[in-house]
Formats: structure tokens, C-alpha cells, sequence
């Protein structure tokens, strides 16, 4: 994809504004589950798995994922905002702000991607549906859930700032509550939130505006949107911009982080590359080892890699939009970033990249290195619960003290 990139494109490596704030470069660690909650609190492995590619030279690092809400965990040990969170959270933000980075705080709720027996709570979705994810029958949530939801990501946010983080990331994304509410394929209500577009996107547009009136212009406020799902019967790249268009003209978002895939129906959508299932199945406790098994295959679907993968779509968007735009999704190399950059793009959004090479960042600035080490074999994926890593590299040293 790597064409010459013109003498007025910004500078990859050079700072930039995100809303309220100026980020030392473009490049911004993606969100990527750590698994260094066991107690749903920080901890010191947390605090280092951010401070390393912090270090490394990233512009941004995104903790994630941080639930507005106990069952809006995709599990139980996965931390949710609450004021017992907030010491451990300023202390992994002052780690990262002594290494010269931002963070940001992915903030959402997984709806019927959250895992209801590991939870002890029901998954919530916009209608009653069965979960492969936990054997279980998601709840369809009520008026007064929605309303609890949407005030809870304003609250959250509050945690973020009272946290000293610089951004907060709504999840809209991946078929997560919000974005299960604009699927027609899960969305099957005939309330004032199903049906049209419109009424679809409603709760999206809700907790974004539940956030900005929560930090004014305090912090940034960054969306994760699917452009599609990757499924039939899903949001499309036409009904997705059309709400991008809404949340840019409700002034309720600094940036746009342009995303897709289900990770409740179609992972590897958003990934691409090998799909190791038998790694896979060995990360899940029964039944759900027996079943990815005997239907993992079906449902962890292979995708060929390439180098900037979402791209194709996410110009659609940057032609149709003013709103600044972080692209996402096979973003290892730095001619890639660059041409990110030619193309009209505000930042890029790194992660496996970054899991293989925290310092990478800094290979770059120093001219020792433009490509990255990882060969998207994807092994780092069943980790996630044990803690997401690279399996190719050594363990991570450590805390220091």
C-alpha cells in the first residue's frame, strides 16, 4: 500500500493535537486487554504493562477495558469504574506521565458480550438472545437499564479525570452494549430504541453525550466505532457513517477510532490472520473448551492479513468527515503510519506491533528500525486472561520498584 508520501503531510513523529490535548506523536497504543486484574483493581504488572511502551516512544497508551458497570465486564476480573479504582489508576497514570506519554481510559459496557457466569449477573443486550460466549441467555435491558448504563459512562469519565488520565475512549464498537443496540441483526426492538437508525443509535449517541457533559473540555473524548460488523445481517459501512455524521455534529467527540468486527460473532474480523484454536480452546474453562473445539472454526473465522487492512473502508469516512480520525487495524510498519498520514488520517492505532516491540516507537524516531518484528500469528490472543502478550518474545521483566 506504501506510495510516496507528499512534503505537506504531518509528521508521524511529530506532536499533535487531540482536542484539549497535544500528544508528544501520532502514534497511539490501541486498547488491548491486559489481564493484570485479577481483583478488578490495578496492580503493578498493570502499571508496567503501560509504562513500557510509554517508554517505548507511543504518543498515547489505552487502558483497557474499563467497565461503566459490574456486569458489563466481559468478565469478573477485568477492573470497573468505581471511586475504590481511582488511587491504583492515578498511580498507573502518573507512570506513564513520567515516561513522556498520555493515557487514555477505554471506558463501555460489553452488553451480551459480557460473560454472565463469570460475572454471577446476566448479560444485557438490546433483546433476549442465547450466548456462545457464556452458555447463557443475555437479558434484554429495560429503559431504566439503559438509563443506568448511560449515566455510568459519565460517571466513569469523572473517575478518569479525578485519575489524572488525558482522554477517555467510549467503547461503541465490537457488538459491545452500545454497539449491539445498532445492529439490526441483535436489535430487534420495537421500542423508541429499535427499528430506525436513528432510534438504533440513540444509546450511542447518549453516552457519548453522557461523557462530554461529564469532563466539558477537560480531557479528549475519543469514540471506538465499528464501521461494520462482519456479519450478515449487521451495521454497514452506510448506516455507521451516518452516525459518525450524528456524533460530529453533536459535538460530543474529539476523534474517531475507526474499528469493526463482532467480538461476540465474528472476532477475527478485526484481527485477521491465523486463528489458533487450539491455543484457544486450552484458554477456556468447560463447556466452552468442548465448544470451541468442536465449533471454533466456525466462529473464530480465518482472514487473510495485510498491512492496513481497515483502510479500504476507512476512507469512506475520512472523505465524508471533518472530524479527526485515528486508523486502526494492521498498523506495524512506519511507512504505513505515514501513509496513514498522506491519506488524511490524524493518528494511527498500534497494538500487537507494540506487544511484540514496546519500544518500537522509538526504533523508529531513532532510525534503527521502520518495521515492525510481529508476524500477526496471533498466539498473543488466547493470553488475554492471563495476561495479554507476545508468546515469541521473553517475559516481561518485572516492576521496578
Amino acid at each position: 500500500m506504501v506510495t510516496s508520501v507528499p512534503h505537506d503531510v504531518p509528521d508521524v513523529l511529530a506532536p499533535a493535537r487531540l482536542g484539549p490535548l497535544t500528544l508528544r506523536n501520532r502514534i497511539v497504543k490501541a486498547a488491548t486487554f491486559e489481564g493484570a486484574t485479577p481483583d478488578a483493581l490495578v496492580t503493578d504488572r498493570l502499571i508496567e504493562y503501560h509504562r513500557r511502551p510509554a517508554a517505548g516512544g507511543v504518543g498515547m497508551t489505552t487502558v483497557a477495558y474499563l467497565a461503566v458497570a459490574p456486569e458489563g465486564r466481559t468478565e469478573r476480573r477485568q477492573i470497573w469504574m468505581r471511586p475504590e479504582a481511582v488511587p491504583g489508576l492515578r498511580r498507573l497514570a502518573d507512570a506513564v506521565h513520567a515516561e513522556g506519554a498520555a493515557v487514555s481510559a477505554q471506558i463501555g459496557h460489553a452488553g451480551p458480550v459480557a460473560n454472565a457466569a463469570s460475572n454471577r449477573s446476566p448479560a444485557l443486550g438490546p433483546t433476549r438472545r442465547f450466548s456462545p460466549l457464556s452458555m447463557r441467555t443475555t437479558r434484554a435491558a429495560t429503559e431504566a437499564d439503559i438509563a443506568r448504563i448511560t449515566e455510568g459512562h459519565g460517571e466513569a469519565a469523572k473517575l478518569a479525570v479525578a485519575s489524572g488520565f488525558d482522554a477517555v475512549e467510549i467503547h461503541l464498537g465490537h457488538n459491545y452494549f452500545a454497539s449491539a443496540f445498532l445492529s439490526p441483526k441483535l436489535n430487534r426492538r420495537r421500542d423508541r430504541y429499535g427499528g430506525s437508525l436513528a432510534n438504533r443509535a440513540a444509546v450511542a449517541r447518549g453516552v457519548a453525550r453522557a461523557v462530554r457533559d461529564a469532563v466539558g473540555d477537560r480531557i479528549a473524548v475519543v469514540a471506538k466505532l465499528n464501521m461494520d460488523d462482519g456479519v450478515p445481517g449487521g451495521i454497514w459501512l452506510d448506516e455507521s457513517l451516518q452516525l459518525a455524521r450524528w456524533l460530529q455534529d453533536d459535538g460530543t467527540v474529539d476523534a474517531l477510532e475507526l474499528t469493526a468486527g463482532s467480538s461476540l460473532l465474528n472476532p477475527m474480523y478485526l484481527f485477521r490472520g491465523n486463528a489458533p484454536l487450539r491455543q484457544f480452546a486450552a484458554a477456556f474453562p468447560q463447556p466452552q473448551r468442548l465448544g470451541v473445539r468442536a465449533f471454533g472454526s466456525r466462529f473464530l473465522i480465518e482472514y487473510p492479513y495485510q498491512e492496513a487492512y481497515l483502510l479500504e473502508s476507512a476512507r469512506q469516512f475520512r472523505s465524508a468527515l471533518d472530524l479527526p480520525l485515528i486508523l486502526l487495524g494492521g498498523i506495524a510498519d512506519l511507512a504505513t503510519a505515514r501513509q496513514a498520514m498522506a491519506e488524511g488520517f490524524d493518528f494511527v492505532a498500534m497494538g500487537r506491533a507494540l506487544l511484540r516491540e514496546p519500544d518500537l516507537v522509538n526504533r523508529y524516531t531513532a532510525g534503527t528500525s521502520s518495521t515492525s518484528l510481529c508476524i500477526h500469528c496471533n498466539h498473543c490472543m488466547p493470553t488475554i486472561y492471563s495476561g495479554t502478550r507476545c508468546v515469541l518474545v521473553a517475559p516481561e521483566p518485572a516492576p521496578r520498584r
